[in-house]
């Protein structure tokens, strides 16, 4: 077990392994490719950093403003589009498909970052960015009036879990799924809303929402959380990592806003960060939850 103070081994230094992106957001091992995948928002494309060749390339253009994903069981990438106001896989041959784009009547918003729950339904938030920020998609409305956090599953469709929060933005799942962590962003724009918010899962459900952590600087935007409950968010000047009790337990400065970060690497141990125009690396001594 690495203590807090352990979590980053000796010698371990933020890297710079790619820039050039506008806004780079919704960072994504993928183990069967070696690489991360992360979307640049404004730039309209799906960015790729292979590990075997530390290059980066345009893995997509023309994405219709892709933001936050996560890889499903069956090795697709099910990632969250602001411009088609929808929820999309994207399989292994390059094919992409809605997953779901309505409640009910009503469109979605843009739905922004997502997470896999431990009965392999899709837990997604559903700001309004996608509909309001002109660089992130196009002009439009919230048809249902708020911003949720939704609840996919082939057999239950599309149902709203969170509904008492103003900009529902990063998610995750303590180890065991027992727990749903989500980001507020309101902040950034209007009103409150700098802070991390937790539930309790009961299958379908969430419920018991209490404040987890507050962010100081910028915004929590998005989150990941690792193989002992702790959790890692961002922020305007970094990573503040966070015990399973909310006390901050490390920071790390990072040159860059930071937007999200995931854990990946051969042995699952790097830590990949977006911030701004770039994506960065550091090593850590832990690896992400499973739930």
């Amino acid at each position: 077990m690495a203590n807090d103070s352990d979590l980053i081994p000796p010698g371990a230094a933020i890297e710079r392994l790619a820039t050039g992106s506008t806004w780079a957001e919704g960072p994504l091992w993928i183990p069967d490719e070696g690489a991360v995948r992360w979307s640049d928002i404004p730039g309209d494309r799906i960015m790729r950093w292979s590990a075997a060749t530390s290059e980066a390339s345009v893995h997509r253009s023309g994405v219709e403003f892709t933001n936050g994903r996560m890889l499903d069981r069956d090795g697709s990438v099910v990632q969250c589009s602001h411009g088609r106001r929808r929820l999309e896989r994207e399989m292994p041959d390059g094919t992409v498909a809605e997953i779901v784009s309505r409640w009910g009547e009503h469109r979605v918003n843009s739905p922004n970052d997502v997470a896999l729950a431990p009965d392999g339904s899709y837990w997604f938030t559903d700001p309004d960015y996608g509909i309001t920020q002109p660089r992130e998609g196009h002009p439009g409305i919230r048809e249902y009036g708020g911003c949720h956090v939704f609840r996919w599953s082939e057999v239950d469709g599309l149902t709203s879990v969170i509904d008492d929060m103003d900009r529902p933005n990063g998610i995750a799942f303590s180890p065991g799924g027992g727990t749903v962590y989500v980001t507020d962003t309101a902040g950034q724009q209007e009103g409150p809303g700098r802070w991390i918010r937790v539930y309790d899962v009961s299958g379908s459900r969430a419920s018991g929402g209490r404040l987890f952590a507050r962010i100081e600087v910028g915004a929590p935007d998005g989150i990941a959380v690792d193989v002992e409950g702790r959790v890692w968010s961002s922020a305007g000047d970094g990573i503040h990592v966070f015990s399973p009790y909310g006390s901050e337990v490390l920071f790390i400065p990072v040159p860059e806003v930071v937007s999200n970060l995931c854990f990946g690497g051969d042995d699952g141990t790097e830590l990949f960060i977006t911030a701004t125009t770039s994506l960065y690396r550091i090593r850590t001594s832990t690896t992400a939850a499973r739930s």
